[in-house]
């Protein structure tokens, strides 16, 4: 039987709430083996002078630990 485990990750990007999740997922597989899913848990987007700067979205990622 696996054992899994979740973390939480927040991932931004300057073009769209897609390319924050795309990069987290990137990151998070550079770190962390056996990454098996993820779900966006918030998103969110950071203003300046009432313009868009960038979109973040909170994520948990669920990774399967080694035996």
């Amino acid at each position: 039987m696996a054992v899994a485990r979740v973390t939480e990750i927040i991932a931004g990007s300057k073009k769209s709430f897609q390319d924050a999740i795309e990069d987290g997922i990137d990151r998070a597989n550079k770190t962390l083996k056996n990454v098996e899913g993820a779900w966006i848990k918030d998103q969110s987007i950071i203003l300046d002078k009432g313009k868009i700067k960038e979109y973040r979205v909170v994520m948990k990622v669920t990774f399967v630990l080694d035996d």
